[in-house]
């Protein structure tokens, strides 16, 4: 018999403007807002699918400042929340290989967007303080890439290309001497929030038995008696001075969980440890649902497990230093800052330094918070490696100053902001700290996609705003003028009802302008959640389809001395906001017909804007 032997690699080099390493939230949106912007962008993820903490291989659902909804007017927006209308548009049995196949979508759908999947970025070459390329290989063509660009984003959740590329970082716990936060250590540790494997059960009406892995670890009610693990489970409440709490677990499901099982490895190198970690998670999460199952009577008899992660979702990793440290101060004092691009609101959540084997402590605590905190633009680039960003749980911020800057939705906006200063980078061609000198640009730019910076409007280049704005009909309080306030958040037009022949709004500059591009921004209730999750609880607060707020049939046209130059025609909207563009069409006027809502009475808009050309 003859052998063959054959060494062979696939060597394939490409440039780009820009290159994102990490596919979680914050790198998908990062990437996607960047090629938006017009910069030629790639995004490396060493998985198969996008997502992160939240895809189908951990199941984590989105949180962010509103917690939940208790601060609903700082749910995010923007690309963020494009990407749950369409997930709620077309999955109401939160269904998470839909939810995969929407994010896919809307990575592919970019034309300057290139995504390398199952690929790993294995090393960077860096020149004067400047990465030049990185390298990376892909598993599924065995085949080795090196890619050049000019800005470099660092979404990996970790700091791998930012350890890599010799940038400056943090890991752990600071003292109290190194930011003068009341809430830090006495001094400096190595402590750090751990990785958690997620399961689901179902009810099966009748009961199940379940027989344990070998391998899985036993617990008995002692060790979990601080955590909740059974219906009906409460557990003390413990401190409640001011801001500062104990988290409460009040009544609870056996169906979805746990965040509690949480594993922080044995030594100051956890990157080291992380299969050992998710091997010592395998044994706990099956050893917990063995104790819930066959350890006493926890109300589970019927429960049976659908789904149990083997991929741990990573809280916390190195923290990039860069020309500012967000800390507790700034999220207790609800910071606003010249540069500020995005925002917090969810509490500051410290997990206990020894995860799920602390079994004498709360597994978290919380340190809450009214408000929200703006995050400056320098948190979110290298101090030391010019053309470095980075966004996601990785930026520059203390231990506590993370702890609340961590969640999801705060990691997908800064990501959001991350991409479009990277992009006006290239079209500068700019480092990213030169670009301080643009930032009321940037912020602009934010806000005019739907990104919200509490307390900021600034001027977009909306030339219809302060207009005149003529309307059928309209409730007290909530008249035509907010139209053209110049906020998507503030003030918000609401009818008296729908005519048969649809509600009208003419919008009248006062002089006539010449236009490209029109943005229509339509309430999508905010108070109410539309997120991907496997919890009943959170799943029970959802109504089914698309906001009902949300404007579905919609004629609009633009006008000049009482005639129509064009019109456009939308149904089965479920977009919050609709951009149409346009050839410089010179109009006097601009009219929207609303003829129907998603199951809503009144037509409720927050904004409509228009850019292009000159003023005639």
């Amino acid at each position: 018999m003859e052998y063959i032997h054959r060494e062979f690699s696939r060597e394939k080099s490409a440039y780009y403007d820009i290159v994102v390493v990490g596919g979680g939230l914050a790198g998908l949106i990062a990437a996607i807002a960047a090629a938006r912007q017009g910069a030629n962008t790639a995004i490396i993820q060493d998985r198969p699918m996008f997502g992160g903490n939240a895809s189908s291989e951990i199941r984590m659902h989105i949180c962010g400042a509103s917690e939940n909804q208790k601060k609903p007017e700082f749910e995010e927006g923007g690309i963020l929340h494009e990407i749950m209308l369409l997930n709620k548009s077309r999955n109401d049995s939160f269904n998470y290989s839909i939810w995969d196949m929407t994010l896919y979508e809307a990575a592919k759908k970019e034309e300057k967007l290139t995504c390398y999947l199952n690929t790993t970025m294995t090393d960077c070459v860096t020149k004067d303080n400047t990465i030049t390329s990185v390298r990376a290989y892909q598993l599924t063509t065995e085949t080795f890439f090196t890619l050049s660009a000019k800005i470099f984003i660092d979404c990996t959740g970790i700091g791998t290309l930012a350890m890599r590329a010799g940038a400056d970082f943090m890991i752990g716990s600071e003292g109290r001497d190194e930011f003068s936060e009341p809430d830090a250590l006495d001094h400096h540790t190595h402590d750090r929030m751990g990785n958690t494997l997620l399961l689901k059960a179902v009810d099966r009406g009748h009961p199940v038995n379940f027989t344990p892995p070998s391998f899985a670890r036993h617990f008995t009610e002692e060790e979990l008696r601080f955590r909740p693990h059974s219906t009906g489970f409460t557990a003390s409440v413990g401190d409640t001075s001011d801001y500062t709490r104990m988290t409460a677990f009040s009544t609870s499901a056996v169906d979805y969980g746990y965040w509690w099982i949480e594993i922080c490895g044995k030594t100051d190198d956890f990157f080291s440890e992380y299969e050992d970690i998710r091997d010592e998670l395998l044994s706990c999460v099956w050893g917990v649902w063995d104790h819930i199952k066959n350890g006493g009577d926890h109300g589970a008899e019927n429960y049976d497990l659908e789904w149990v992660g083997i991929l741990p979702g990573m809280r916390e990793g190195r923290r990039i230093i860069g020309d500012y440290v967000l800390t507790e101060n700034d999220i207790l004092a609800n910071r606003r800052f010249d540069d500020g691009i995005a925002y917090g609101g969810w509490a500051m959540d410290v997990h206990t330094s020894g995860g799920l084997y602390d079994f004498d402590k709360h597994p978290s605590t919380i340190h809450c918070f009214d408000g929200a905190y703006e995050i400056p633009y320098r948190c979110y680039y290298s101090r030391n490696i010019k053309n470095l960003m980075m966004a996601g749980k990785i930026i520059s911020a203390s231990k506590l100053g993370i702890s609340s800057a961590r969640v999801m939705g705060t990691c997908a906006i800064g990501g959001q902001a991350v991409g479009t200063a990277a992009a006006m980078c290239i079209e500068k061609q700019l480092f990213p700290r030169e670009l301080l000198q643009h930032i009321e640009e940037l912020r602009s730019n934010l806000v005019r996609d739907d990104c919200l910076i509490p307390g900021f409007c600034g001027d977009d280049g909306d030339l219809i705003k302060g207009a005149r704005v003529f309307a059928s009909s309209h409730k007290d309080g909530h008249e035509p003028k907010h139209i053209t306030n110049g906020s998507a958040r503030e003030g918000l037009y609401i009818s008296d009802g729908i005519s048969k022949n649809g509600e009208n709004i003419r919008i009248i500059p006062e002089k006539a302008v010449s236009l490209k591009e029109v943005r229509l921004t339509f309430d999508s209730c905010f108070e109410r959640p539309i997120k991907i999750t496997l919890s009943d609880k959170r799943r029970a607060q959802q109504l089914p389809g698309v906001p009902r707020e949300l404007v579905k049939d919609y004629k609009i046209e633009l006008m000049f001395g009482g005639k129509v130059i064009v019109s456009r025609e939308i149904r089965g909207n479920f977009e919050r906001m609709n951009i149409h563009t346009f050839e410089d069409i010179l109009t006097d006027e601009i009219r929207l017909t609303v003829l129907a809502t998603n199951g809503c009475p009144d037509v409720r808009i927050f904004r409509i804007a228009a850019y292009g050309g000159n003023t005639k």
